[in-house]
């Protein structure tokens, strides 16, 4: 029983480091690529708190493709009359990954 215990826990870990990776990992793209500039993960700057988006579309199976092209595209009107300006620096491959990480707060 203790041999189980000990292995779940060393796995946890290990899943653990590679979680925090891979969300260091889209924290340095959302960084390279202007969105930390009017973002962050727990406050609003310009537009909303990446944890504020995350509760606003918990639940929405839609969302993550509706937000991932209003990355690419912009947009306005749902979080104020602040503009998200167009990213074209951005790929819609980017821009799903990037929406992923920013739902997962």
């Amino acid at each position: 029983m203790m041999k189980k215990i000990a292995m779940a826990v060393a796995a946890v870990s290990v899943l653990g480091l590679s979680g925090v990776a891979a969300a260091d990992e889209m924290q340095d793209l959302a960084t390279a690529k202007g969105c930390m500039g009017c973002h962050s993960i727990e406050a609003k700057i310009v537009g909303p708190a990446y944890k504020d988006v995350a509760a606003k579309y918990k639940g929405d199976a839609e969302a993550e493709d509706r937000l991932a092209k209003k990355v690419v595209d912009g947009g306005v009107g749902v979080w104020g009359d602040v503009p998200m300006p167009p990213n074209a620096a951005v790929t819609p491959e980017e821009a799903k990954k990037l929406v992923h990480w920013v739902l997962s707060h």
